[in-house]
This record gives structure tokens, sequence and C-alpha cells, in this order.
């Protein structure tokens, strides 16, 4: 199953999570305080993060999170937006190699 996956940038994460997880209508299912923030909902993948590169509420990716996706893979559309490609199992990967408190393991 494809989910679209969208991830922006913030810079008041917690003033974030709260209004994502009253527009998604669910909790996030990793916050990393401060840095992160993931919700995996039935058809749709969101995250933001603190992130220095980007100005605050900018996009940082697209993508989609793939269960059958056999490797993470990159690469960008025809108007310079990076697009990603990953499984769940994949994606938690990143955000324990990032943030290894985080012990993240999402529901398969």
């Amino acid at each position: 199953m494809n989910k679209l996956h969208i991830a922006l940038s913030t810079a008041r994460l917690e003033e974030s999570v709260a209004d994502y997880t009253a527009r998604l209508g669910a909790a996030p299912c990793v916050v990393i305080p401060n840095e992160y923030a993931l919700w995996r909902t039935e058809s749709l993948n969101v995250s933001i993060r603190q992130d220095t590169r980007c100005q605050p509420g900018q996009l940082r990716h697209l993508g989609w999170e793939d269960s059958e996706a056999q490797a993470f893979a990159e690469d960008r559309d025809v108007n310079g937006i990076v697009w990603e490609r990953f499984s769940a199992q994949q994606q938690a990967d990143d955000i324990n190699a990032i943030w290894p408190e985080a012990k993240y393991w999402p529901d398969l």
C-alpha cells in the first residue's frame, strides 16, 4: 500500500503537534521533543521537523510510504521537489538512527 508522505519544517514543534493532531484527528506515533514528530494515518504519512535548512512552514519534501519498497530512494521532480520512497520500517530505522532515544517501531 502507498501512503502520501508530506514533510514540513516548523519552528514551534509543540504548537505544531497540537495543531496537526487536531487536523489529522490522530496523535503522532512518535515525538522527539523540540525536533520531530510523525503521524501515520490510514492514508497519509506526515512529519514535521525543526530544520534550520528550511524556513518554518516550508515543504521539506514529499514522498511515498510504500510497503513494497526494497530500499530508501530519493529523486527530484520537474519542479525540483524532493520525493522519497520508503517502507514504514525503513522510515523507523532512519528515525532511530538520528534519534536512538526514540526507540520507534511502526505498527505494521
